[in-house]
């Protein structure tokens, strides 16, 4: 599609990838349940079965109401603001290998469409490895070990391309695959560790988007780091994502520990006093009301 309506091939993947996104998100805003009560694809029992599963989930931390105390209650969350910096680095490296990718496949002698071809099967191996570890992460019910396993296979990765110079094109190409396959077992459990330990769907809403919103500045980091007169070392690239993926690590270490320290709190009793509170400011504490328990 190459010079149609002046637009040169690569605009019109944009576009037509942003069409079919249009589209279809018409067609979601009604084919899409609010509540398991209207998800008409469900039989009767389903959805009572389904509704019950959601009300277990969330008892004892239920947000239903958006107010000044409420808003206090997740804008002064240290949960949150960690977490936005846990997704930093895992949005810079997400943004950052598009960016170094078709440069070391080039390398390899293809040609730029060939490169980004072979590209693919770094994706599709990473896609398999995020279901996998999301599969095992959710029967131990467990979060922590798995991001940084995920941290460490990336780090890996970083580490052979800083030094790459002596090194066969191959070991670079397997050091993308480490890169892209951490990233990918890591940055969708940050998500999702953070929303497990945000009561209410006010504050999981809430806390999600300022998660990502906040955390995808370092796309904003990855396309100034990539410096084009230092391909294919890019030091200052490898070098700050490197630094960023710690950063994460760091960050989802401090998260563990703050979640224990509560977590013990709560079972001494410290945070009774908030029995004290009214009715109905009980029943919109969220994840502040005294029985609910952090995940690790």
């Amino acid at each position: 599609m190459a010079g149609v309506g002046g637009y040169n091939g690569w605009r019109w993947i944009f576009i037509i990838e942003g069409l079919g996104t249009i589209v279809l998100a018409v067609f979601t805003k009604f084919l899409i349940p609010d509540w398991p009560e209207a998800a008409s694809f469900l039989t009767l029992d389903e959805r009572a079965l389904v509704t019950r599963r959601v009300q277990d989930d969330t008892a004892g931390s239920a947000m239903d109401t958006l107010d000044k105390k409420s808003m206090r209650r997740i804008f002064l969350d240290w949960k949150i603001w960690i977490g936005a910096i846990i997704y930093l680095g895992c949005a810079n490296n997400g943004y950052g290998t598009s960016f170094f990718t078709p440069t070391i496949l080039q390398q390899l002698g293809w040609t730029s469409i060939k490169a980004q071809v072979y590209s693919i099967p770094i994706y599709a191996v990473s896609a398999m490895a995020a279901v996998a570890t999301a599969f095992l992460s959710d029967r131990l019910r467990h979060r922590y070990l798995f991001c940084m396993i995920g941290i460490c296979v990336n780090s890996a990765g970083y580490i052979i391309l800083l030094a790459q110079n002596g090194l066969p094109v191959v070991v670079r190409y397997i050091a993308v695959y480490l890169i892209t396959i951490g990233g990918y077992i890591s940055q969708p459990l940050t998500l999702v560790w953070l929303n497990n330990n945000l009561g209410g769907h006010y504050k999981k809403g809430i806390g999600a988007a300022l998660q990502i919103g906040l955390g995808n500045l370092g796309g904003v980091v990855a396309s100034n780091i990539y410096i084009p007169s230092q391909a294919p070392t890019f030091p200052v690239g490898f070098g700050t994502s490197l630094a960023l993926e710690w950063l994460t690590a760091i960050g989802c270490t401090v998260f563990l520990i703050g979640l224990i320290l509560e977590n013990r709190k709560r079972r001494r009793g410290e945070r009774d006093d908030r029995y004290n509170l009214s009715k109905a400011e009980q029943d919109n504490l969220g994840d502040d009301h005294p029985t609910f328990r952090f995940v690790y």
